[in-house]
């Protein structure tokens, strides 16, 4: 499947660990941008978006970000263009998916892959990070209005958790009482991640307009991907979610794609950035192997 694909930088970590966060998409769009055009993937830059540096409330910062963010999105959206969002800490999922769910005609899936579940809201998390928060606001569990946006753009049976292995009670309790599907890391290792990919799809793309997928660095292992703010032990191996992200690639209800929590400062020998553009380029492009046959083959053609 022929997709322009416009990479959208949310350069912030204002609702995160570590503020260097926001160093991430910079560093990560032109490598992903070579990779998907050795795919014969057009890639182009758009809005690198970023906090004014007068404002000093991190709300406040990140309600004006994600407003922006999904004005972004939406606008690529308008011009035929598949948006991948690059963050930044996991706060700006907020505005990614707020921005597809209003462009779309019909009700948004989004698989959610992290090692949390980031389903607080302000009265239960204990740290008060916003990275925490944003798939309670997406499901429209906001007890505090800090995005200043329409919450509840998911309907709680459109959406999964994939990966989950680090979380509080209260936000398990949540996502139980709402219905979401939480695919705990157990049960990956115990049925296989292909399996469970089968189902979280389902969930994500039976009726629905289509669908997401959000991707926390964290949810690899830390040995694979170690240039993340929140890891946490265990995980994804990177080559088996790269395979099954690949089943996506030609899949015309995928409507945008977020990958967010990498560090650069953290990630002394370029490892996780190599990870976190594998993990995209697979979504877009199939695995490298793929990529291959698709170049080959674009080139046999190339009059």
């Amino acid at each position: 499947m022929e997709r322009h694909v416009e990479l959208i930088g949310a350069a912030w970590g204002l609702g995160g660990v570590d503020p260097a966060c926001a160093e991430a998409p910079a560093a990560l769009a032109p490598l992903l941008q070579v990779r998907l055009r050795e795919c014969g993937v057009r890639a182009a830059f758009g809005p690198m978006l970023s906090p004014l540096p007068i404002e000093r409330r991190k709300e406040v910062a990140v309600s004006r970000l994600c407003g922006r963010l999904g004005a972004a999105v939406g606008d690529a959206m308008r011009a035929g263009r598949f948006p991948c969002v690059l963050g930044g800490d996991h706060s700006c999922a907020a505005g990614t998916w707020s921005g597809v769910a209003h462009l779309l005609r019909g009700p948004l899936g989004l698989v959610w892959v992290d090692a949390h579940m980031d389903s607080h809201t302000a009265a239960t998390s204990p740290s008060g990070r916003l990275h925490g928060m944003p798939l309670a606001w997406l499901l429209g569990q906001d007890d505090d209005p800090l995005y200043g946006l329409d919450s509840g753009v998911l309907r709680p049976e459109h959406v999964c958790l994939v990966g989950v292995r680090s979380f509080e009670p209260e936000e398990a309790q949540r996502l139980a009482r709402l219905g979401v599907r939480v695919f705990f890391i157990e049960e990956v290792e115990r049925r296989g991640l292909s399996a469970v990919f089968d189902d979280a799809l389902r969930v994500a793309a039976d009726g629905t307009a289509g669908f997401g997928i959000s991707i926390d660095l964290d949810a690899v292992t830390p040995e694979e991907a170690p240039g993340v703010a929140t890891p946490a032990p265990g995980g994804l191996r990177a080559a088996e979610l790269a395979h099954e992200l690949a089943r996506v690639q030609d899949d015309a209800r995928l409507c945008a794609l977020e990958l967010v929590e990498y560090c650069p400062r953290l990630d002394r020998d370029g490892l996780a950035a190599q990870v976190a553009v594998r993990l995209v380029a697979s979504a877009l492009c199939g695995t490298r192997e793929d990529a291959q046959v698709l170049t080959d083959a674009l080139q046999r053609h190339d009059p």
